[in-house]
């Protein structure tokens, strides 16, 4: 373990990711420390009060963590194409009463400032950002307060750019991460680059501490990423069925679903690249789906909600990495214990 994260007293080097969207919870969070780790809230689709109630019930706890938020990067939508998908994806909520043909594209920061504001206000160790690089001052105000800034890159170039902005950790994230691309170029797929090479490319340009994510499920995936360069690994998939985790029923239901043998990378639930199980809306609607985040994500929101409550997994977002079929119920703990047994 290199620092800085060995400055924060952990003592493994494997890391529980942010999952946004309630499969993230504070028991994951603190299970992954009292492993020797670190969790991360996510900040993401919470209110500031909501994300405030977290970070509280995990510093009761006495261990470090993280919080992961998303850096405003909006992808406008054309106003046309959300039109039209709103129209061809309509279908799909008949059978739930919705209407999702009425409302206007919803394009908003997620509370971006108020954020910022707690976590000025409330520091915590370490602040993490995807999406979007923030601007330089608000990373040096939360480096000021005590925090370690990190921030996800699926590139070299975006690790320049991270660096450049002030951040002490990047997580490199490759294209076999379950759930929402990092990338801060969305309207472009990322490319199927292997993690271990990803993270040599970024090595080479970078002298900043690095955290390998994305598809690592196996022991010798996390060794793997730590001689290409990194100092630990951060999984997230894997986590989805354990003990603590916030994942709906049929999500987990789906990660062991023989016929759930496949990911796709698709924006058709939020207009953003994002890996998840093949299912009917990915086949139907991938190849209409416009980019356009957050619009898209608030669009299909209502529809995704109604879902989950009803195990319906051909219209749930079901998001995994390529690694998922190597998620297990068991304490999370258990998990990272044995993902780290090789390193």
């Amino acid at each position: 373990m290199g620092s800085p994260l060995s400055d924060l007293g952990l003592t493994a080097s494997v890391l529980a990711a942010p999952m946004a969207g309630g499969a993230g919870t504070p028991a994951l969070v603190t299970a992954a420390a009292r492993a020797g780790g670190l969790g991360f809230l996510a900040a993401g689709y919470k209110t500031p009060e909501a994300l405030a109630g977290q970070i509280a019930a995990v510093r009761a706890e006495g261990v470090p963590f993280g919080v992961n938020v998303f850096a405003p990067n909006p992808v406008p939508v054309d106003a046309e194409a959300y039109r039209r998908y709103a129209r061809a994806i309509q279908a799909e909520a008949e059978p739930y009463g919705l209407d999702l043909t009425a409302g206007e594209p919803v394009e908003d920061d997620d509370h971006w400032k108020d954020k910022i504001d707690l976590l000025l206000a409330d520091p915590v160790p370490v602040v993490s950002f995807t999406f979007g690089v923030p601007e330089p001052a608000v990373i040096a105000a939360l480096r000021a307060a005590g925090s370690l800034i990190a921030q996800t890159v699926t590139s070299a170039e975006e690790a320049r750019l991270a660096e450049e902005a002030g951040a002490g950790l990047l997580i490199v994230q490759c294209s076999a991460a379950g759930a929402h691309s990092g990338t801060l170029t969305p309207e472009r797929l990322p490319p199927e680059i292997p993690l271990t090479e990803l993270v040599a490319r970024v090595r080479q340009v970078t002298d900043v501490p690095l955290v390998a994510a994305g598809g690592l499920a196996t022991p010798d995936d996390v060794a793997g990423t730590l001689r290409a360069g990194a100092v630990a690994a951060m999984v997230g998939t894997v986590l989805l069925r354990t003990d603590e985790s916030g994942a709906t029923a049929a999500h987990r239901a789906a990660l062991t679903d023989p016929a759930r043998d496949r990911t796709v990378v698709t924006r058709a639930f939020t207009g953003r690249p994002a890996r998840g199980l093949r299912n009917r809306f990915t086949d139907r609607y991938s190849d209409g789906a416009p980019s356009g985040y957050p619009a898209v994500h608030h669009l299909t929101s209502p529809l995704r909600k109604a879902a989950a409550a009803a195990n319906d997994q051909e219209v749930l977002h079901l998001w995994a990495g390529t690694g998922h079929r190597h998620a297990t119920a068991e304490p999370a703990a258990q998990v990272l214990t044995r993902l780290a047994s090789k390193l």
